[in-house]
């Protein structure tokens, strides 16, 4: 495999999020072979499993692009030491109606960024346990829990020089964890 399409889910809808912020920095730092689409989740409609069978525009568009993607990456923030509901809702959709799960056998890592100091150590933890659950292989380590503070990124947008290392060894583990499994998964089809 040459080419590798990542489904980017960002579980926050601030404009101006640090998870956001931090997944377009990813995006600039990942190689060429890589292409990342984002994953709009902000129009999903509650979950509700009556309308498994006549579903929304909105969760049939998530539900395509996730089956078009060769990886997942997830940023989420931390709200009460969990993920943000619309992320618990998306994930929700994208693996139902039963036996329709449109996570599965999907590649991902796992990253966040938050004001306080543990990150989004908590939100990830939970995150990875309805990963795990959802037939979602996932990055383990380097884990990266990372603190929004002054010089995170630079006026450009790219991690800044403090983090910039860090950042970088991440998304190194995570393209090799992509391309190992994305490839194993082309062979096994």
């Amino acid at each position: 495999m040459d080419k590798y399409k990542i489904a980017v889910v960002v579980g926050s809808l601030r404009r101006e999020s640090f998870n956001r912020r931090m997944a377009n920095a990813i995006i600039k730092m990942a190689p060429p072979q890589f292409s990342f689409e984002h994953v709009r989740i902000d129009d999903l409609p509650l979950y509700n499993q009556d309308d498994d069978g006549n579903p929304a525009e909105s969760v049939t568009r998530l539900k395509r692009q996730l089956s078009e993607a060769n990886g997942l990456l997830f940023l989420t923030p931390e709200y009460n030491r969990s993920i943000p509901g619309v992320l618990k809702n998306a994930l929700d959709h994208g693996s139902r109606p039963y036996g329709k799960n449109s996570w599965a056998g999907k590649p991902a890592g796992v990253i966040g960024v938050s004001v306080g100091a543990a990150g989004t150590a908590m939100a990830q933890q939970h995150l990875r346990n309805i990963l795990a659950y959802l037939d979602v292989p996932t990055l383990c380590h380097p884990e990266a829990f990372i603190q929004a503070k002054d010089g995170l990124f630079d006026e450009a947008g790219n991690v800044g020089e403090a983090s910039r290392k860090f950042v970088a060894t991440w998304v190194d583990s995570y393209v090799a964890w992509i391309k190992k499994l994305a490839n194993l998964n082309s062979s096994i089809a």
